[in-house]
C-alpha cells in the first residue's frame, strides 16, 4: 500500500482548530479555511460544525 502525502493546513480563523488538505480548503484574500463560514468570518455566529471545534467568530 502506497501512501500519499498531502500538504495540510491549519484553518486560518483565529478561533478554529481544524486542519484542512489544501486541496479541499475554502480559499479567501489567500488564505486557506476549512468552511465558508470560518472563511466569510461567521456572519451569523454559526460554527464550522468540525467534530472538536467550537469556533463561531
Amino acid at each position: 500500500m502506497a501512501s500519499v502525502d498531502v500538504e495540510a493546513v491549519k484553518c486560518a480563523c483565529e478561533d478554529c482548530v481544524c486542519v484542512v488538505p489544501l486541496a479541499k480548503a475554502v480559499s479567501r484574500d489567500g488564505k486557506a479555511f476549512c468552511c465558508d463560514e470560518c472563511a466569510d468570518g461567521h456572519p451569523h455566529h454559526a460554527g464550522c460544525d468540525h467534530a472538536g471545534c467550537a469556533c463561531h467568530g
